[in-house]
């Protein structure tokens, strides 16, 4: 065995530090937390003020928002009452608003037509016309009178028809011509023209009614009343 090469023998210190490496780890957490105390320490605040001492004023920063200006006061309208509301000066709804126009027709040709309103048609006037008058009173009746004129160009037969309030009827005549027929009834009568009357020409009924108006109720040749009345 002399033979045989020998080699050093490592020291007990450094083996036991490779064997256990824990030691190592355990060795870096614990210099990890003091570097972490250091680090809380050196960013940590100023020390608070002792007590009775007053702290800074905080000086408030401008507000970038401006601040809501008032509304300048309306002014009120001229002339304007204590206590009433003003009003507006134009026109109501109803009055403003445009009434509906009649839009013209379109003719066949295309273009527009006006439209013609329809017009009264003239009123006719009647070809016999009457007037009632009383030609002479006495006490307890009276003599009345319708005159009749033909306003046509040809001749005509007439009708008249007379009422009254109450009293008698006692004769009906046209003078100088045949007498036509008489038709009695309570309120009054009625006379058709025996002969007819000329063109332009006229002619008179007479009548005798007693205790009654001398006014009469109705009177009317051919339907249109009297004038007169």
């Amino acid at each position: 065995m002399s033979g045989m090469r020998r080699f050093p023998r490592l020291s007990p210190g450094p083996v036991a530090i490779v064997s256990s490496p824990w030691i190592v780890v355990g060795a870096g957490v614990v210099v990890m937390v003091v570097l972490l105390f250091v680090a809380l320490g050196t960013y940590r605040g100023p020390d608070p003020a002792p007590d009775g001492a007053s702290a800074p004023p905080v000086v408030p920063l401008p507000s970038a928002e401006a601040a809501p200006s008032e509304p300048a006061p309306a002014s009120s309208p001229a002339g304007a009452l204590p206590g009433l509301s003003a009003r507006a000066s134009g026109l109501p709804p109803s009055a403003a608003t445009p009434s509906p126009s009649v839009a013209p027709s379109v003719g066949s040709t295309g273009g527009p037509t006006a439209t013609r309103s329809p017009s009264r048609a003239p009123q006719v006037r009647p070809a016999v016309t009457g007037r009632y008058r009383v030609v002479q009173s006495f006490d307890g009746g009276f003599i009345g009178e319708v005159s009749m004129v033909n306003a046509s160009a040809q001749s005509r037969g007439w009708t008249v028809r007379l009422e009254f309030s109450g009293g008698r009827f006692v004769t009906a005549w046209v003078e100088g011509v045949p007498q036509g027929t008489v038709r009695q009834s309570d309120d009054g009568f009625t006379y058709v023209s025996g002969v007819d009357v000329r063109a332009g020409g006229s002619v008179s009924l007479r009548f005798h009614m007693e205790r009654t108006s001398s006014t009469p109720r109705l009177c009317t040749v051919d339907g249109v009343r009297c004038g007169g009345l």
